[in-house]
């Protein structure tokens, strides 16, 4: 098994690694002893559904993870999130340095695409930090939220609690343990809602960003530079279009759902201003695949919704535990979009030029995802003729993307209709990272023919 498996490609070998969590984690779900004694009844298809969207770090679910699974069984719930947003290679890998065990060359490139790293140099140094900082910030996380949670839940249900919210959120897996209101009883709390909003940021901005981050500051406590700028000075271009595409999605996301809802009583009118900034800005960071609610989406105005399906669809940052197109594929097509209006011949970011074959690479996977979305949409409407075609669209995107947030429609699917959901949910975890690495393990073809002048407008 194990010679067979070493012939398949590195895409085969990444997709399979979901797959087999999968049916691991919804076979020992589906068993009684992970569950209340009075829960309601529920089939192994429906396990099945939940655990793809675990491992897939979406947050889309048929019942409710707290009115079915006991403690036994949040705690597989937890580690499913842990091994969907790190991935079951990262773990393996680390494993094997742990225990000084060498590491093939496929085995490093497979590695390698799991981490989304363009190199091979320092890879056992950089997974070391993946986990180290996911640890730490997970912990520090937790921490805080038992502020809240003991004297709410009391001491061993508030630090589970803590924790179990800490990782669902640092995973963007959009999973909590108290029921089937999400975090809509916490919409006016600052401590659960700016933890919360912090652990989804610090997961969709990529392990690479935070990797440069940290040297900024290693940089800034060695050398001490008089100029703010050298701070940022280790950054790279990456780094730097992440961080800045990320700021710019935030700033305008949150005021454009503060200004469409601030007169809906049944969302944030009724709240003090402060609280509409908050309850905005938790939507704005939550729809970039994190999959948690504060506010009910079926009683949100139509314009907002729709908003909220544009910041799905743009995700998080390559490298990290978002989902979605990813925005540094959005920047680049904003920034294509302004040399060809500018009137520029190459496409630029802070002084550098964009390649032209990570252009194409950035059209492959536009097309691939809403290819994807809009068959998915098709098939929905198909199976699902009753229901509100808008309500369809807003699922479709929230399942593509990874978000895991729903109209309340997901437990009323039906089978059918969860199989495309599903199928949506691992393509959009799995699927835009194999297409890329389909890309780049492609040879270039040197072949030159003569240019076709084609009107477009």
């Amino acid at each position: 098994m194990s010679s067979f498996i070493s012939k398949w490609s590195v895409t085969q070998r990444l997709s399979f690694s979901f797959i087999i969590v999968i049916l691991v984690g919804s076979l020992i779900l589906s068993q009684p002893f992970t569950h209340y004694s009075n829960a309601p009844q529920t089939s192994y298809f429906d396990h099945l559904f939940n655990v793809v969207s675990m491992v897939c770090v979406t947050g889309l679910s048929v019942f409710a993870v707290g009115d079915v699974y006991n403690g036994i069984g949040q705690v597989i719930v937890m580690l499913l999130m842990q091994i969907g947003g790190l991935g079951l290679v990262t773990l393996i890998a680390i494993s094997s340095y742990a225990l000084h065990r060498k590491i093939n060359l496929s085995d490093q490139s497979l590695l390698q695409s799991a981490l989304s790293r363009d190199s091979g140099q320092d890879l056992k140094k950089f997974l070391y930090l993946v986990y180290r900082f996911t640890f730490v910030v997970e912990t520090l996380a937790a921490l805080i939220l038992m502020i809240d949670f003991i004297p709410r839940f009391g001491l061993g249900h508030g630090i589970f609690n803590a924790i179990f919210l800490a990782i669902s959120a640092f995973c963007n897996a959009g999973f909590d343990n108290f029921g089937s209101s999400s975090l809509q009883n916490y919409a006016t709390d600052p401590i659960v809602n700016f933890t919360i909003i912090s652990l989804i940021i610090a997961g969709g901005l990529g392990f690479g960003v935070w990797q440069d981050i940290i040297k900024c500051f290693k940089n800034y406590l060695s050398e001490r530079p008089k100029r703010i700028s050298a701070l940022f000075r280790p950054l790279s271009t990456q780094s730097r279009l992440v961080l800045k595409t990320t700021a710019i999605i935030l700033i305008i996301g949150t005021v454009l759902s503060w200004l469409l809802e601030l007169n809906n009583p049944k969302t944030i009118a009724n709240l003090s201003p402060a609280q509409q900034f908050m309850t905005s800005l938790f939507q704005t960071v939550t729809m970039r695949t994190a999959g948690f609610a504060t506010i009910n989406y079926e009683s949100a105005n139509p314009a907002t919704n729709f908003l909220y399906m544009i910041q799905m669809i743009m995700g998080g940052a390559p490298g990290g535990t978002a989902g979605g197109i990813k925005i540094t594929v959005i920047a680049i097509i904003a920034l294509l979009f302004k040399a060809e209006l500018s009137g520029q011949t190459e496409v630029t970011f802070l002084h550098r030029t964009i390649d032209n074959r990570i252009i194409k690479q950035t059209l492959t996977i536009i097309i691939f995802f809403f290819s994807l979305m809009i068959t998915g949409f098709l098939l929905l409407l198909i199976v699902e003729k009753t229901v509100n075609p808008f309500r369809l669209l807003f699922e479709v995107s929230s399942a593509i993307a990874t978000v895991g947030v729903s109209m309340n429609l997901t437990p009323d699917l039906s089978s059918a209709g969860r199989v495309i959901i599903m199928i949506l949910m691992f393509i959009g975890r799995v699927g835009p990272i194999t297409v890329l690495l389909s890309l780049l393990q492609k040879k270039e073809k040197t072949i030159r023919y003569a240019k076709a002048n084609i009107s477009v407008g």
